[in-house]
């Protein structure tokens, strides 16, 4: 297995250098050359297993200089019941026969990116071991919100890493913030960034594509990697979690092999519905991909029109982690759609950093309206919705998973589809207390870690044991700088 720059496919990168590397040395993301066919027989097979032998079949059809007894001891150490509360690590919880919300914060974090970044602190570590890499890999991170703490906590005092994380400085929740601000570990960093988040993710691809800073650091004895979803070892073990609820869904007998089941997927920087695309791509019987986004609805004008326009006002809202306008896994779904004709995505990536924007041709848009549903759902339509989840099946969603249920219903009553519908749960409502609570109709919330009792209290819901657990953490990090100094900030830190 090869890996390609989505803007020159001619240069070929193994899996350990594509994982070290984190992004292409053009700017472009790192992509599998060919995707492997997941057939029938496999699946079949793939239902009798755990979550973590589930991961390790299908990280090994493109790890191919990685042992099975290599992913083993990764899945295993990662997904482990110390870890995650739930022996089903990803757990589908069903609404009514059609209708399953596949949750994904049962981690350290209680985000979904846990499910990535709990296996890519040890497939980074063996790459470079696999690479000859000497240097200290410094890895930059840019967050809406989950990222950032999942990264830190999945690097944390990792042998041979330095992890820095940037995140908007009035632009995660009150939880998220205080998890990142006081993340323990003596080879971590924390800053935020003042601005929004796609100000935060342009300052740290600037970094990684500045040649002279490279070189920088490389005489210093340091080489810089992601953890961000734009590094494949971000993307390929959220592939899992899809074909995982499929065949969780199979042996609740809710549907027949080869049945097609619509997926609805939360989404700003388009890498989490994009591992379900690949999955389709690989042979998962996918049906509608439905698109969810909130106020920033750059994903939905895309899809209705071809055009990717960043042009437009930032909204600042309640599902933070969707706060974003430039949709950087995008990019590797262009290269796809495209036949991977890399000088067309490459120009359409020269067009957004110059324009704002580009058009698709008709072709890709064709593909786009065959595969993807693209909705929105509003700040006053979230608290409704989480209102309404709550008192018609007393489950308790955050923002994101309100917004991705919201459009889940709008695709259905517009279109009449009757597939049965796996819709995403990215992250644990107590990560968003305030939100959460208004919605609820409390109208006095509580300040800081203290809305988490609140929340508990009103809802007879248990807050996540890490996320009470910040009551009694030291904050460590509080710096804030303009997206021009976060060059400084990185070198401060590798001094």
């Amino acid at each position: 297995m090869k890996y390609v720059s989505t803007r020159n496919k001619n240069v070929f990168l193994s899996a350990s250098e594509t994982i070290a590397q984190g992004l292409a040395d053009d700017g472009g993301l790192l992509t599998p050359e060919v995707f492997p066919k997941l057939t029938p027989e496999m699946l079949e097979d793939l239902r009798g297993k755990t979550y973590a032998q589930r991961a390790v079949a299908v990280m090994k059809l493109f790890l191919d200089n990685f042992s099975e007894e290599e992913l083993t001891s990764f899945t295993e150490a990662g997904y482990a019941s110390t870890k995650f509360d739930d022996p089903k690590v990803a757990p589908l919880h069903p609404l009514n026969d059609d209708t399953y919300c596949l949750e994904l914060w049962h981690g350290p974090t209680s985000a979904f990116k846990d499910m990535a970044l709990q296996i890519l602190p040890h497939l980074l570590s063996a790459s470079l071991v696999k690479n000859n890499e000497k240097k200290t890999v410094c890895i930059l991170v840019a967050t809406s919100g989950d990222t950032g703490k999942a990264a830190l906590e999945g690097f944390k005092d990792v042998k041979g890493t330095k992890i820095l994380v940037f995140y908007p400085k009035d632009g995660v929740s009150k939880v998220q913030a205080l998890q990142m601000q006081t993340q323990e570990g003596g080879n971590v960093g924390v800053c935020a960034v003042h601005g929004n988040f796609d100000d935060a993710q342009t300052g740290v691809k600037t970094l990684f594509s500045d040649e002279r800073l490279r070189d920088d650091l490389a005489k210093r004895g340091y080489f810089l990697s992601s953890a961000n979803s734009i590094n494949w070892g971000r993307i390929l073990p959220q592939l899992v979690y899809y074909i995982s609820a499929y065949c969780d869904l199979l042996n609740l007998g809710k549907i027949q092999m080869g049945e097609k089941v619509n997926y609805c997927v939360p989404t700003g920087n388009f890498g989490n519905i994009l591992a379900c695309w690949y999955a389709g791509q690989m042979g998962l019987p996918v049906g509608k991909l439905i698109c969810a986004s909130n106020s920033n609805n750059v994903l939905t004008d895309f899809l209705a029109t071809g055009t990717y326009d960043r042009n437009r006002p930032f909204h600042t809202t309640m599902s933070p982690s969707m706060d974003i306008l430039v949709s950087s896994n995008l990019e590797r779904l262009l290269f796809a759609l495209s036949g991977q004709d890399d000088k067309l995505v490459a120009d359409y990536m020269q067009q957004l950093n110059k324009h704002g924007s580009y058009t698709v041709s008709d072709e890709i848009k064709a593909k786009l309206k065959s595969d993807f549903y693209g909705g929105f759902c509003s700040e006053e339509e979230t608290g409704k919705v989480i209102a309404e989840v709550w008192k018609k099946y007393n489950y308790l969603i955050d923002p994101h998973t309100a917004v991705a249920y919201d459009v889940m219903e709008k695709y259905r009553q517009e279109t009449g589809d009757t597939n049965k519908t796996v819709f995403v749960s990215t992250a644990s409502p107590f990560k968003f207390c305030d939100s959460v609570l208004h919605s609820l109709g409390v109208a006095e919330v509580q300040d800081g870690i203290d809305a988490l009792d609140q929340l508990s209290q009103t809802t007879n819901r248990p807050a996540p044991v890490p996320l009470a657990s910040l009551r009694n953490k030291a904050v460590r990090f509080t710096e804030s700088v303009d997206k021009e100094k976060m060059e400084d900030v990185v070198l401060e830190m590798l001094k």
